[in-house]
């Protein structure tokens, strides 16, 4: 069965990926983004491998679809326990869901504050404007493809549909399954008490045990500057290229210190606030 770990783009889901797997290794200091490849993406050509679909058609959202849930019951054919990361919205494109309860044994919703979203967005995607990426987090109609490989195998990530920021954080609310919310910004005010929030979920789930050394060694190992300092001295597979200079870009950028007080214009911030009020009120961001 699949944990399931959504977010919309950059709203912290590697540093979730992080704890869980430094959580799971108990203490062990050798812990590096490599292991991040212990928690893949969803969906990926590798899943749909099996399957009668053409190299052509796997950057056509509508093909692919067609798969989904059977890619995820060949994924739990083993009654094995597996976690994905996630950036699909939980959505139905041509009668063809994302998930079901059927194959999900549970999900840990990961949200960030859509206006400190819009400027981490734009660092990743190398957006000319913020006010591109301002129209990025506004539509309904988003979808994205990353077709680069991952650690050098022949895997990419296939296309997935992510809608607008409020349009993600809406559909994945709505799976009631062993559903677990948690705030970016939560993580960086109590990390204490919400990390160990999470083991207590996974606990359960897993029908693990976490101490609390466990839970505090994970967070400590966790630390977005020391994820930074890794990523200079050895990279990161999953940073993105830029097309216009070749080089990869940083992927821990601002992480913590982003602040959309500093970065956005009043009208760009005032937008956000309107299109989303409702939302963000729902999670006391306004």
């Amino acid at each position: 069965m699949i944990i399931w770990l959504a977010s919309y783009p950059k709203s912290g889901n590697t540093w979730l990926r992080f704890f869980i797997v430094s959580l799971l290794l108990k203490n062990n200091n050798e812990v590096s983004l490599e292991h991040l490849e212990g928690i893949k993406q969803f969906p990926t050509n590798y899943h749909l491998r099996d399957f009668n679909i053409s190299k052509s058609d796997l950057g056509n959202l509508n093909k692919i679809s067609k798969f989904w849930i059977a890619a995820q019951e060949q994924i739990n054919s083993d009654n094995k326990i597996r976690f994905f990361k996630t950036h699909n919205a939980l959505c139905k494109l041509d009668n063809n869901i994302f998930t079901n309860e059927e194959n999900t044994l549970g999900t840990i919703h990961i949200v960030r504050d859509p206006r400190n979203v819009l400027s981490s967005v734009n660092n990743h995607f190398h957006h000319k404007s913020l006010e591109e990426s301002k129209e990025f987090i506004f539509d309904d109609r988003k979808g994205i493809f990353n077709k680069s490989k991952i650690e050098n195998k022949n895997i990419f990530t296939l296309p997935q549909v992510i809608g607008s920021w409020g349009t993600h954080y809406n559909s994945w609310k709505l799976i009631k399954k062993n559903y677990l919310l948690v705030k970016y910004e939560d993580l960086i005010k109590k990390p204490k008490l919400e990390f160990r929030r999470i083991a207590s979920y996974l606990e359960t789930l897993l029908k693990l045990k976490f101490n609390d050394d466990n839970v505090s060694k994970a967070v400590e190992l966790s630390n977005f500057n020391r994820l930074k300092k890794i990523e200079e001295l050895k990279g990161f597979s999953e940073s993105v290229m830029n097309l216009e200079t070749g080089i990869k870009e940083t992927f821990f950028n601002l992480g913590p210190k982003n602040d959309w007080k500093k970065i956005l214009s009043k009208d760009i911030s005032d937008e956000v606030d309107k299109k989303f009020e409702s939302e963000m009120k729902e999670l006391d961001y306004l």
